[in-house]
């Protein structure tokens, strides 16, 4: 855990957010400003800075991760009619939280470049 970490404060339990899952391994909540009707985040429980920064000791998270974002489009009913997943590396690409955290967005048509 990083003292400093928002996400780090949402796992702990320090910070409150709009959870929408959790289990051992990765926890999920509501973006505060959501580009989709469903928004959701999803972060492993250790702090991991960015993709950058896994490790063959970590790495397993990813597919808990995609695994929970599987669980959530089907919880939010976006399952079907489709679901974009996003991860950001690092400020160019759009990071602002360096946890590492999964977008799951979806409700909408969404279409690609993002506009």
């Amino acid at each position: 855990m990083s003292e400093d970490c928002l996400f780090c404060k949402i796992a702990s339990g320090e910070m409150n957010a709009d959870m929408v899952m959790e289990n051992d391994q990765v926890l999920a909540f509501r973006d505060i400003n959501p580009q989709a009707p469903t928004h959701v985040l999803v972060i492993p429980r250790a702090h991991i800075p960015t993709l950058n920064d896994l490790t063959p000791d970590n790495a397993t998270v990813i597919s808990e991760m995609y695994l929970a974002a599987q669980e959530i489009a089907r919880q939010e009913g976006i399952s079907e009619a489709g679901y974009r997943t996003v991860f950001n590396c690092n400020s160019a690409a759009g990071q602002t939280v360096f946890h590492l955290h999964l977008h799951v967005l979806g409700g909408r048509q969404l279409d690609w470049p993002p506009g």
